[in-house]
């Protein structure tokens, strides 16, 4: 038996969806898939304003041109994130502080962030990592007293919440990812949530562009023209038109991957007792997505040694992420505050484990068994 590590998710019923856009006649952005899946997003999100982008990357972007990030701003973020997370902010030429994560979530350590707030900070960026959220309170209290924006980095967050609230519809701004690693996909593409009322008009001038082609269609003006910065945004139809019948099915996906989840956890809970891994922490007013399932091992030796036992047994596993304040980049972009206690160390260790909707009992239970044998 063959284990991926990942399967893009298929229900069966996207090309339908995607033929229907072809017959249309309309496969540029903002047609009537596009249109439905933004509607569901708002519903699903409760966001005041949910826009398709061609990837969760943009969507951030567009959030950083909203925010009117400039060069010699600062942006507070986890360095334990992909590149995205930092990447929109640092093209407007902020400097990011990287802030030290918690080791039971892996999220940012809320209690590090006011700290690292200068007269310079602009925004601060929470990373909702495998869609367990970040202490959203906490972190919106210090932004509401010290006249911060929060972009929530929501990428691996939709279905999730805190405290009843949908992930990525806290923060001023959101995001969420639709890549082929996530639970839901267009191949490539995201969303950008807005929560606050006030950026809703100039988002979609982004969007588009710069122009004030959504009010020409509208007809709330007689001319299509320039009007601000912006880019092209928007994604496909054949891409909206593949999203759609999963967001229909949503709550049927992620009660799947639930399940895996869940069996994970109870397969492996006696090896955490032992003391001989750690296992993901859901704190009680999180709900969680079952985005991904990771083991920690002792240090990276024991990992690399489990990566390649379960290699040879037919198991794909991954690692990361490398923290950002590491890399060429993240030392030339921005810097760590404070002391790096968990971020490089925890990142060492973490195992993440085959994830994907339609796993059968069957392989759940094989990368179950091969990880116990291999802990003997």
């Amino acid at each position: 038996m063959k284990i991926p590590f990942n399967r893009p998710l298929s229900l069966g019923n996207e090309i339908e969806y995607m033929k229907k856009a072809v017959d249309n006649g309309k496969l540029s952005g903002d047609g009537e898939f596009t249109m439905e899946c933004n509607l569901m997003l708002e519903r699903m999100s409760g966001a005041k304003k949910a826009l398709l982008t061609t990837s969760c990357t943009h969507a951030l972007e567009m959030a950083a041109l909203l925010l009117d990030i400039k060069e010699g701003d600062e942006v507070i973020a986890p360095s334990f994130s992909f590149v995205s997370t930092v990447n929109a902010f640092v093209l407007r030429g902020a400097r990011i502080v990287f802030v030290d994560i918690r080791p039971d979530t892996m999220n940012i350590d809320e209690n590090l962030i006011e700290g690292a707030i200068t007269e310079r900070t602009k925004a601060i960026v929470p990373v909702h990592y495998g869609g367990v959220a970040c202490e959203m309170d906490r972190i919106m209290d210090i932004a509401e007293r010290h006249g911060i924006s929060v972009v929530e980095d929501a990428a691996q967050g939709i279905m999730a919440a805190y405290r009843g609230r949908a992930l990525g519809s806290i923060g001023h701004l959101g995001a969420y990812s639709f890549h082929d690693t996530k639970n839901y996909t267009m191949g490539e593409g995201g969303a950008l949530l807005v929560n606050d009322k006030g950026y809703i008009d100039r988002a979609e001038i982004i969007r588009e562009k710069g122009t004030n082609r959504k009010e020409f269609l509208r007809g709330t003006v007689d001319k299509y023209t320039w009007v601000d910065i912006g880019s092209s945004y928007l994604p496909s139809e054949l891409n909206a038109a593949h999203l759609l019948p999963q967001l229909m099915d949503a709550k049927k996906v992620n009660e799947n991957r639930l399940q895996t989840w869940s069996r994970y956890h109870e397969g492996l809970k006696d090896l955490e007792k032992e003391g001989l891994m750690e296992l993901p922490l859901v704190p009680g007013h999180c709900s969680h997505n079952a985005h991904l399932f990771y083991i920690k091992c002792k240090n990276m030796e024991e990992r690399t040694r489990l990566m390649d036992f379960l290699k040879d047994r037919g198991i794909a596993s991954v690692f990361h992420y490398i923290p950002l304040h590491s890399s060429v980049a993240g030392m030339r972009y921005g810097r760590f505050h404070g002391r790096d206690t968990h971020t490089t160390r925890e990142s060492e260790r973490l195992l993440r484990l085959p994830m994907y909707y339609g796993m059968t009992k069957e392989e759940n239970e094989k990368v179950i068994g091969e990880v116990c044998r291999f802990y003997g």
